[in-house]
């Protein structure tokens, strides 16, 4: 049995994410023959299944607290499959999201695993692949005061 691991980090509401570990360093745009050598040096078709999984539910859930009250401090998400062999064939039997949401003290953490749960449900991509789809959500409180031009960006890590 295989394993495969994508992690995405949101950067803010409207950038780009991070596929870390499909490209090795922190980096929003790859010129198109070095993304070309990463992919096919460090990732598999898994590896980019699982980072469109893992994006579209990102990107839903940007696009719910963006039409919602809550407020976000940062969105990281990992994501894993496992293969097994069914039937004589290697198939994708499980995969599990690993969204991780920091909010700050004085938002509702249900009402972030509410947005969460609605977000895997509206995925086109999620919606389309046949495994199991775990969502095994971490909603983090911080004690932090958002600012006005902050609401708009996540925090730079």
């Amino acid at each position: 049995m295989n394993t495969f691991e994508v992690n995405l980090r949101a950067k803010s509401k409207r950038k780009g994410f991070l596929i870390e570990s499909i490209f090795p360093q922190d980096s929003e745009q790859k010129a198109v023959q070095d993304l070309q050598k990463i992919i096919e040096e460090t990732c598999s078709p898994e590896h980019l299944l699982l980072a469109s999984i893992n994006s579209c539910l990102m990107a839903s859930f940007l696009t719910a607290i963006e039409n919602s009250t809550i407020q976000i401090i940062s969105f990281e998400s990992s994501s894993s499959c496992t293969i097994g062999v069914i039937k004589g064939k290697d198939t994708i039997t499980e995969i599990i999201l690993r969204p991780k949401v920091v909010i700050p003290y004085f938002q509702n953490p249900e009402r972030a695993r509410y947005i969460l749960e609605k977000s895997k449900n509206s995925c086109l991509i999620l919606n389309s692949v046949k495994p199991n789809i775990r969502l095994d959500p971490e909603v983090i409180i911080e004690l932090i005061l958002i600012s006005k031009e902050y609401k708009d960006d996540f925090r730079e890590k």
